[in-house]
């Protein structure tokens, strides 16, 4: 359970290290055509080398992390708040060169505080208002300001010594002042434009992520308590087998002293009776110690890799044993992989043999039950259909959730641990009805590989 959400954990941080790629990829474009408009669109002087140079050493920083994301090796917290703390600087870089804290884009320094915000905890959004409000506060001071764009009023001593210099560069100041403040005016509404826009991408994109860690969540939890169900249930059939051990143990005994009391050539009726009471007994004997023995194991590693065609003949063979007369209809697809293998695990054996043993309960015997299997080199869909009067709704809505009372003589939780069962292995369990009649279980089991076969030639 540990494992599988810190799997999830890594897979999310992987995630937010490659939107991080994406993300400077987007401000190293932007800032590329900023200054293309700046110096050769608007005519503006800026220190173009010194630019260059910082968006030169933001595509280097971008090709480590690409290269960074092709590796296996976890990504952590730290790590993700470094990547966004060189972007804080690289900001500050482009801002220092053009204005510092008079440029009308200084909002830039919101976004790496939204993105700590969003995906790392608290503490890390509190290190980030730090970090972008002293930077930003050195930027009033220390910056290389912008060219002189907006003009001077003209000296009003002008306009007694020459009245007609005077009002034209006075003219000439009215309109470069509308000139200035429409410049300033499209700074800010290309900030807000391009801000609205990445953060409401960005956000909406992290806010699937985290969706998708709460679902992963909610399932970790449902599959905690259908463990914890399992346990219960594990420790029950433990002490259900000590404690019937020794009636059927005392059973055992009685039945064979009967049988030589009452020898078959003498009493035969009485000695077949016997002999299927001693039968049933050994059954029962052989049940119990496989569940006293399955209910203290964490995994079910009884079997080894076998091909999967013997495994489904062995499967057979010992429902045989409990449904005899039972009519079993074989439908098998082995062309695809013919030698795919399979862990012959306890648990999967006795899922299967309950869902035959329940299908050919519910079927008439006249028409019996239908087997279907079919298979790739990844996965194996078995069907197990029957004729009956099909699934419950009861049944069929909370089926794997929690063991649901039988009408007849069981317990009701045959399904339940064949269900937990089948999702621990990696697989599906489908319960519908056939819209002829009866019912139809579908299972899909992932096979195991033929190199790991090899490699693992025991237990699995």
């Amino acid at each position: 359970m540990l494992t599988h959400l810190s799997t999830k954990t890594q897979a999310s941080y992987q995630q937010n290290l490659r939107w991080l790629f994406i993300l400077r990829n987007l401000m190293m474009l932007s800032a590329v055509l900023l200054i293309i408009l700046a110096v050769y669109g608007l005519d503006i002087r800026l220190p173009e080398h010194q630019l260059w140079l910082v968006v030169l050493s933001t595509g280097a920083v971008n090709i480590y992390t690409s290269m960074r994301l092709e590796t296996d090796d976890p990504v952590t917290e730290l790590e993700i708040f470094s990547q966004i703390s060189i972007d804080v600087f690289i900001i500050a870089g482009l801002l220092y060169l053009t204005g510092g804290a008079s440029n009308p884009i200084t909002w830039v320094f919101l976004l790496p505080l939204i993105i700590t915000a969003i995906m790392l905890p608290q503490a890390y959004a509190w290190y980030m208002v730090i970090l972008t409000t002293s930077l930003y506060t050195m930027l009033i001071a220390f910056n290389v300001p912008l060219p002189s764009i907006e003009p001077h009023m003209p000296d009003p001593a002008m306009q007694y010594s020459d009245m007609p210099h005077y009002i034209m560069l006075q003219h000439a100041h009215t309109m470069n002042d509308k000139s200035y403040f429409s410049l300033h005016m499209f700074g800010m509404w290309f900030g807000f434009v391009f801000s609205a826009g990445l953060v409401a991408f960005f956000v909406v994109e992290l806010a699937r992520t985290l969706r998708d860690q709460e679902r992963s969540l909610a399932e970790a939890r449902e599959n905690a308590l259908r463990d914890e169900r399992v346990i219960a249930l594990g420790t029950l059939a433990a002490s259900a087998a000590h404690d019937m051990g020794t009636p059927l143990g005392t059973m055992a005994i009685v039945t064979h002293e009967l049988e030589q009391e009452y020898p078959g050539h003498r009493y035969p009726d009485l000695h077949e009776k016997m002999l299927i009471m001693q039968q049933q007994i050994n059954r029962c004997k052989q049940a119990l110690s496989v569940m006293s023995a399955s209910a203290g194991e964490m995994r079910a590693e009884s079997g080894g890799v076998i091909l999967l065609t013997d495994y489904i003949d062995d499967v057979i063979k010992q429902w045989r044993t409990h449904k005899p007369g039972a009519k079993l209809n074989f439908f098998i697809d082995s062309n695809v992989a013919p030698d795919a293998k399979i862990i012959a695990e306890r648990t999967l054996t006795h899922s299967l043999i309950n869902i035959l043993n329940n299908a050919a309960e519910a079927s008439p015997p006249e028409l019996g039950i239908e087997f279907h299997a079919s298979w790739d080199s990844e996965h194996i869909t078995i069907k197990i259909l029957d004729f009956g009067s099909g699934f419950p709704p009861e049944l069929v809505e909370f089926a794997g959730k929690q063991p649901v009372v039988s009408k007849k003589r069981g317990l009701g939780v045959g399904l339940f641990l064949t269900y937990s069962t089948i999702n621990r292995l990696g697989g599906k369990i489908n319960l519908y009805n056939n819209e002829s009649s009866g019912a139809c279980v579908e299972i899909t089991l992932p096979l195991l590989n033929t190199e790991i076969g090899h490699d693992n030639p025991g237990n699995g």
